[in-house]
């Protein structure tokens, strides 16, 4: 055997091997997993950080090329981008903090009065139907509210109560580890934002560290492939989080507007929690919708009514129109694929996978393409096939039987032709 096939053969066996040992000894396997994890997380999400940081800083440092030093440009770039980021949280806590006081403040005065209300309602409501009333006896397998009842309700309540003194009780010893964890959260957040910061500022170096190992070990063809991928993949999701921002701001703004127009209360943090939960895809602002709606809920439930109408229209107009063109032209996907890549990629992986699965959709939807038109090219299919609307395509039985007749014909006349020259 020649030494590249031995090379394949030793890397089969010991992907066999490999492949074995996580079959047979799993928890091994997956506790190993997770030390090296803990390991390298800080370094994977001080990664993260900085891709995402990156996005602006590009930004800024555009605006700073009147400075010609490159270090002094690079440094300052990075102050203003974590100023820029540190000022828009403050604005964001600012202003939901006093909202979010106030309207708890509300909540206490206009809770007993809304949950009061609510039970008169539906005390009368079953006095006024009776078999509704006997329905909802029945269900709850209770012939009559009476005063016994009442004591097997007081009991059970006071059992609830004895049992979440216990588990209170049985939580306060677990407090030293909680602020162990909390400890070692704190120095992986620190270790994380070093890390970007030192990948921010070296970033050029480091892109060209990895370009000289790949082209150490891979051919030069796959080389220049694997990078034209991560430089669409680089672009795809730099444009995807900038465009995400955007729809974020533009429909915070227009329930902001709306809900002025309409004089609906707690514009501020209504508006502000729509933003902030539309940074996820699609299904975000739902979230946004239902926290919004149980706070107008309880100050009037017909307004709250309202807000659901008003949202849906939003929605609607922000689906359809705003979206598939912010964030949909932003990473080249269309509004179909968006949906599906948000619907899989949040069963997969939940909230970050929804996060990550549209870019990544765009990046397989643009190399789908790129194959697909090479390989019609290669095999030379004709255009008008490829059109909205092509031709009828024939059976191949149709078209021998089509190609006879056209013989037959073609020797008729010729025949003729023949007997009128002589």
């Amino acid at each position: 055997m020649d030494k590249k096939l031995m090379h394949r053969v030793f890397a089969l066996m010991a992907g066999g091997i490999l492949f074995a040992w996580l079959v047979l000894d799993t928890t091994r396997a997956t506790e190993m997993f997770h030390q090296v994890w803990s390991m390298f997380s800080p370094f994977v999400a001080g990664a993260v950080v900085a891709f995402v940081f990156n996005v602006p800083m590009r930004a800024i440092e555009r605006q700073l090329d009147g400075i010609r030093r490159d270090g002094l440009r690079r440094g300052l770039a990075i102050v203003l981008t974590l100023l820029a980021i540190v000022l828009v949280f403050m604005f964001v806590v600012e202003l939901l903090v006093p909202q979010i006081q106030l309207t708890a403040a509300s909540l206490m005065e206009t809770i007993p009065a809304f949950v009061e209300r609510t039970a008169k309602n539906l005390m009368q409501l079953m006095e006024e139907n009776p078999e509704a009333r006997e329905f909802i006896l029945a269900a709850i397998n209770q012939e009559s509210l009476n005063g016994a009842d009442m004591l097997k309700w007081t009991d059970a309540l006071s059992k609830l109560l004895t049992f979440l003194g216990n588990q209170v009780s049985g939580l306060t010893s677990n407090a030293v580890s909680v602020i162990g964890s909390l400890t070692s959260g704190i120095v992986n957040l620190v270790i994380a934002l070093a890390f970007s910061m030192y990948c921010l500022g070296r970033k050029e170096i480091l892109a060209r560290q990895g370009r000289r190992i790949l082209y150490a070990l891979v051919p030069e063809k796959r080389s220049d492939e694997i990078i034209r991928v991560m430089r669409l993949t680089n672009a795809t999701f730099s444009n995807f989080i900038s465009g995400q921002c955007l729809e974020a701001c533009i429909l915070g703004a227009l329930f902001a507007v709306a809900m002025a127009i309409f004089k609906m209360p707690y514009i501020p943090l209504v508006s502000v929690v729509i933003g902030v939960t539309a940074l996820v895809p699609v299904v975000g602002a739902f979230v946004g919708c239902i926290v919004g709606a149980f706070f107008i809920l309880v100050n009037d439930p017909l307004q709250a009514l309202s807000f659901v109408a008003l949202f849906l229209v939003l929605q609607q107009l922000e689906g359809n129109l705003i979206y598939p063109r912010v964030v949909g032209t932003s990473v080249g996907l269309p509004g179909m694929w968006v949906l599906m890549a948000v619907t899989v990629g949040g069963e997969i992986m939940g909230v970050a996978g929804m996060l990550l699965m549209i870019p990544l959709a765009s990046v397989l939807y643009a190399l789908a393409r790129e194959f697909t038109d090479k390989r019609l090219a290669q095999r030379e299919i004709p255009a008008e096939k490829l059109l909205n609307h092509p031709p009828e395509l024939k059976s191949r039985f149709r078209e021998k039987r089509e190609h006879k007749q056209h013989e037959k014909l073609m020797k008729k006349l010729k025949e003729i032709q023949l007997n009128r020259n002589k």
